[in-house]
């Protein structure tokens, strides 16, 4: 006897139909979004936002991006400004600027946070804020040797790491680790928030993932050609046990945060114990009742987060001179400068100009004796 479809399968039906209908069109906007390498995003707006590009060597390509500029930037004509750089997550990383740049904007104004540049960088859909293994994606290039010289070209920015900090959530979270542990001579502070992927193995995917499994095996194949030693040599869990001595010399401020309901916990625990064991002094947040939530997340972590901004800006070498950050500039700073001559992109750049020479030694002698 043939059964009649109920109302309630047929509901079903269209729905799972809808849901496969998504999950290609997911396939190929991303595929189109990697084979185009789509760098220009759509212009946000919002108050104190600007929308800009630049021409990035490393894309060979124009690309956008948004900034957050408190009043104070064009009320204050000779200060300069910290800056925080702000990774999105997988998606359309457009969507969260308008609230996060009134979250900022809001702190400032209470004077919770001093005035800085919120710089919110195009980290396309799912590129893990990495160099893709074919080249066609060199997001870590892009960001840290074409847009932060570019920020620091265009804004009055405080353009050495003491002026920095690298913050994002999910694979932004991901991503602030790897870019902020690569360069630990780049950034002050490094905030992971609902970090993920930084599980060893990206294929295992968190229990209640919501990434369908053929959409995780493209993002495999587009980020890390599908090959696993590259997954681990760009993953941040290899990366900062690779410079650990570097970090901790550095004395940068790290944060991990999510909430208890995240599904990405246990492989954040993990990472928590791998810093522990490294030695690298960090702060691990498990917040009760909250998801995958970057906005409430951070609502939720109160005082808390605006102490992380404030430290990290304010606590470590105030003089870039310092490179050491005794409180002295003295006879170890300048045996620094004459170890690391040459090219470089360390501390001891202390003029920022990618090389250790003339001008660096200049700036030791100058502000020799104890920082002010």
């Amino acid at each position: 006897m043939t059964k009649t479809p109920t109302t309630a399968m047929r509901s079903n039906r269209s729905i799972l139909r809808a849901f496969q209908a998504f999950v290609l069109a997911s396939f190929a906007v991303f595929s189109a979004s990697a084979a185009r390498a789509q760098w220009v995003t759509a212009p946000v707006s919002a108050p104190g936002v600007q929308y800009l590009t630049f021409h990035s060597a490393a894309a060979g390509a124009t690309v956008s991006f948004h900034a957050y500029v408190p009043p104070q930037y064009e009320a204050n004509p000779t200060a300069r400004f910290p800056v925080l750089y702000w990774l999105h997550g997988s998606g359309d990383g457009t969507v969260g600027i308008p609230s996060l740049a009134n979250f900022f904007g809001t702190a400032m104004a209470q004077g919770r946070i001093p005035p800085m540049l919120v710089v919110f960088p195009n980290g396309m859909q799912y590129s893990m804020w990495c160099d893709s293994k074919n080249g066609t994606v060199p997001m870590e290039s892009v960001v840290l040797d074409d847009l932060i010289p570019h920020i620091d070209a265009t804004f009055r920015t405080i353009a050495r790491r003491s002026g920095r900090i690298v913050d994002g959530f999910s694979m932004g979270g991901q991503g602030a680790g790897r870019l902020g542990f690569r360069r630990p001579d780049l950034f002050c502070g490094v905030s992971m928030l609902g970090a993920g992927p930084i599980q060893l193995d990206f294929l295992t995917a968190p229990d209640n993932s919501t990434t369908p499994p053929a959409l995780r095996k493209q993002i495999y194949a587009q980020v890390w050609g599908s090959d696993p030693a590259y997954f681990l040599a760009q993953h941040p869990w290899t990366i900062v046990a690779d410079r650990a001595s570097a970090v901790l010399a550095a004395q940068t401020h790290v944060r991990m945060a999510l909430g208890d309901l995240d599904s990405l916990l246990p492989m954040n625990q993990q990472f928590d114990a791998h810093l522990g064991k490294l030695g690298i002094p960090h702060s691990f947040t498990v917040i009760p009742g909250l998801g995958h939530s970057p906005q409430l997340v951070l609502n939720a972590l109160g005082q808390a987060n605006w102490d992380f901004y404030n430290a990290s800006l304010a606590a470590h070498c105030p003089l870039a001179a310092d490179i050491d950050c005794s409180g002295e500039v003295d006879a170890i700073d300048l045996a620094r400068i004459l170890n690391e001559w040459g090219e470089g992109h360390g501390p001891e750049d202390v003029d920022g100009d990618g090389t250790v020479g003339g001008g660096d030694l200049a700036a030791v002698l100058n502000a020799w004796g104890t920082v002010g």
